[in-house]
């Protein structure tokens, strides 16, 4: 079998870098490697190596696969040939700095937002492309803008665009998340189509054996920024952490121990009606575009929700009319905490009862502030700290970084932890006010087995408090917590063709 790509002795430099031994893997043409591994184990890290985005230190890497006869660099870098995709990658496409989260439900203010058909040119579109394409209905996309794709629309765009460029390999970084199970079907035939018929090398990244690709065969393990296992899938034993494994799991169950929500409770605040969300008849739509008829829906006091639907059946959406994001709840029969949208209420008065995380936020996060001002900032419902904090408040910040196990992080930046780490910084920070209504959209994406089993006991800990609700957005029902007691489920309503 031939070498692919050969790493021998490889020290990247960087400072302070996290990885203690050099590195040594070899990848053969026709194998499937995943690197698996907990939040922060430097699976991210060794990827970027591979693209080129890191430099060495000292030791080599051999690009085998761009040495081949067909391989033409035309002194284009690794990076150019050997494309990593993963949900940030939105950031190259547009300048979200420049945008704010709500701006997406704005028609008024997105006149200079691309559509989808402007960043996929149609003349690029190669015929095995095509057909790519016509699986991931990606042509349906190409008349919506491209800040109106929910995060399972956005990976599947971010898919279709890096395959225009007709790369040697490809990385995935965390590729089923934000799928829902027919896209994930579907996401596993490409990995063979795009094996066997295209015949590009691919690597996955991945937090635990779980979220792996049918077509894997080889298994690298990190593990404190070390390797801790290299080898055959079918070798592979997954080492069993506390609490790895299952929501279920008896070491989340000491959770409610560690948490005094009372601490988190700085402002009491009750609705004064046992009804805080009414939809009557309320049509879901972006512009012109209906994805929803007649929705009814009433969540009462101290319910807890999941909400289901397959990807692009405008669950975000709706969430954006309870999170007072979206302004064409005004125009809709829509009741938030016994009070009919536009009689007076500020859209402030409605966020500060409500806390909220989504992977869409996550986009548009591009503060790179200390991860405890990350968290605090869920005391203001703002993007960014644009207030000081007080004593008390950075005070509960770090307490709850603990609690997540995760304190390590408090002075570091944002942007230079992992996605995983990122992820649980926004958990943390829509429960820091420990408010009467948490909105879970997609919480868990990319966290490790551990820490999902420590979330989700988290999670159950403040649904277990007297008058709390939670609304709960997943596409794995396997993750929705034992304390849901109700389901909305949107079907797919419409597809523009």
């Amino acid at each position: 079998m031939s070498h692919c790509i050969t790493l021998q002795n490889v020290v990247p430099r960087m400072p302070e870098s996290p990885f203690t031994q050099p590195i040594n893997w070899d990848i053969n043409r026709g194998e499937v490697w995943s690197i698996v591994g907990r939040n922060g184990s430097g699976k991210s890290l060794l990827s970027n190596l591979i693209c080129g985005k890191i430099a060495i230190q000292s030791g080599n890497i051999r690009y085998h696969l761009l040495e081949e006869p067909d391989a033409k660099m035309d002194g284009r870098l690794p990076s150019q040939q050997i494309r990593k995709i993963e949900f940030n990658a939105a950031y190259s496409l547009l300048d979200y700095r420049k945008l704010f989260y709500q701006q997406r439900f704005n028609n008024s203010e997105n006149e200079e937002i691309p559509l989808v058909s402007e960043l996929l040119p149609l003349e690029k579109i190669s015929e095995e492309n095509r057909l790519i394409f016509n699986t991931f209905h990606i042509f349906d996309l190409m008349d919506r803008k491209f800040i109106h794709l929910s995060s399972g629309e956005l990976r599947k765009f971010l898919i279709a665009r890096v395959l225009l460029d007709n790369p040697k390999m490809l990385i995935f970084d965390n590729p089923f998340i934000g799928l829902d199970e027919a896209s994930r079907n579907a996401l596993n035939e490409m990995f063979l189509f795009l094996l066997h018929q295209c015949h590009i090398q691919l690597l996955i990244l991945a937090p635990s054996v779980d979220d792996l690709p049918a077509c894997t065969t080889h298994i690298l393990e990190m593990k404190d920024c070390m390797i801790n296992y290299r080898g055959e899938k079918s070798d592979f034993i997954p080492e069993r952490l506390p609490g790895d494994g299952s929501k279920h799991d008896n070491s989340g169950s000491g959770i409610r121990s560690e948490i005094d929500w009372h601490d988190f409770t700085l402002e009491e605040r009750s609705s004064e009606s046992d009804e805080l969300v009414s939809m009557n008849h309320v049509a879901i739509a972006y512009g012109d575009r209906i994805i929803q008829k007649d929705v009814n829906w009433i969540i009462q006091k101290s319910e807890k929700w999941a909400l289901l639907g397959p990807n692009g059946s405008g669950k975000s959406t709706l969430l954006s009319y309870i999170f007072a994001d979206n302004p064409q709840a005004y125009a809709k029969n829509i009741r938030l905490f016994g009070r009919k949208r536009g009689t007076g209420e500020s859209i402030w008065d409605i966020k500060r009862r409500i806390g909220f995380s989504s992977s869409e936020l996550h986009l548009y996060y591009r503060e790179n502030v200390t991860c405890t001002a990350v968290v605090a900032s869920g005391f203001f419902d703002s993007i960014g700290l644009y207030r000081k904090c007080n004593p008390q408040q950075t005070l509960l910040a770090e307490k709850l970084l603990k609690i997540l196990q995760i304190d390590h992080l408090k002075e570091r930046p944002f942007l230079k932890v992992s996605s995983g780490e990122q992820r649980l910084l926004f958990f943390a920070r829509a429960l820091i006010k420990n408010p009467e209504l948490l909105i879970l959209d997609e919480p868990f994406h990319g966290l490790d087995q551990y820490n999902k089993a420590r979330c989700t006991a988290i999670v159950e800990s403040f649904a277990h408090q007297p008058g709390k609700s939670l609304i709960y957005v997943t596409h794995r029902r396997e993750e929705i917590p034992d304390c849901i007691d109700h389901f909305m489920i949107l079907q797919q309503y419409e597809r523009i063709s």
